[in-house]
């Protein structure tokens, strides 16, 4: 089936919205008469009338009302999608978007050497939970936790992730001792809601019973929080590389064990099809591509 005019598309939302074939007119910077042709012209294409003319003025058909919400949304995911394709093209300004804790604990510094490198091209960071919706937010491009499978965009692989325990050296010396991964059970445990199962991942690589993870311990929203509790010394954290690598090069952080869980799934940089080769969203993607190579996380492993 043949998609309708656009023409009659934005009259018919403009109308529709206004109530008034005069003032969608002046918006649109054509003629009432311009305008009635257009949407008696939509309604021959739908079959299906889509106002009603009464003595003060207009009101939509109960047909109308179901397909303006579509029609608007519509019209506004192809603003939004030009809007971030000419900022792309043009350059200037690039959102973009990961969580909180992969913000603070690893994009934040690197985001630095980048800017003094492209003084000419500013990066906006937003944090969230919830996977950015690229037609309905202002993100040229996202930094997302899993398989690389996400319809209608495109996912470039970023960096793998491995999780082991941390704590601050007072912890790893102090009483009780914290010399062997069944130590654990005198310890507090940290805890994140997001990702809620780790411990009883990592305890079941390690061979030690789950139960070590259900004693009483700590929970925090968001791993970046259990990562600072761990530094103060409130318990034993499971950290993930990247988010804990500079912690433990600087010494606010040890990591006792050398089991480790490797995930399977990891890191990507994921940004729209369209936008994806645009000249500052390319600049970028390939920038924190190679800042996050091989050569570095061997260098940052904290076993190797």
């Amino acid at each position: 089936m043949l998609l309708p005019s656009l023409n009659g598309l934005r009259a018919f939302e403009a109308a529709a919205r206004l109530l008034s074939f005069t003032l969608a007119a002046a918006e649109l910077n054509v003629t009432q008469t311009a305008i009635s042709h257009q949407i008696r012209r939509l309604e021959e294409q739908l079959g299906i009338k889509l106002f009603q003319r009464r003595n003060r003025g207009l009101t939509l058909t109960r047909e109308a009302e179901d397909y303006l919400p579509a029609v608007r949304s519509a019209f506004e995911d192809l603003r939004r999608a030009t809007e971030r394709l000419r900022r792309a093209s043009q350059g200037g300004r690039l959102t973009v978007s990961t969580t909180a804790s992969l913000a603070t604990k690893w994009l934040v510094s690197r985001v630095a050497a980048f800017q003094d490198a492209h003084p000419g091209l500013e990066v906006r960071i937003s944090t969230s939970p919830h996977l950015v919706d690229f037609r309905r937010e202002d993100v040229d491009l996202a930094v997302r936790y899993g398989r690389g499978h996400w319809p209608g965009l495109r996912a470039d692989w970023l960096m793998a992730e491995r999780l082991f325990p941390v704590c601050a050296p007072k912890v790893l010396t102090g009483l009780p001792g914290l010399r062997q991964p069944a130590d654990l059970a005198h310890h507090t445990l940290l805890h994140t809601t997001v990702f809620h199962d780790d411990w009883r991942l990592w305890l079941t690589a390690a061979g030690l019973p789950l139960s070590i993870a259900s004693r009483r311990g700590l929970t925090f929203d968001a791993s970046f929080m259990a990562v600072q509790a761990a530094i103060e010394g409130l318990g034993v954290a499971l950290g993930r590389l990247h988010l804990v690598e500079a912690d433990i090069a600087a010494g606010r952080l040890v990591a006792p064990f050398a089991t480790v869980l490797p995930q399977d799934a990891g890191y990507y940089v994921v940004t729209p099809e369209a936008t994806a080769d645009a000249p500052d969203v390319a600049l970028f993607r390939d920038w924190l591509i190679s800042s996050a190579g091989p050569a570095a996380e061997q260098s940052l492993d904290p076993f190797s």
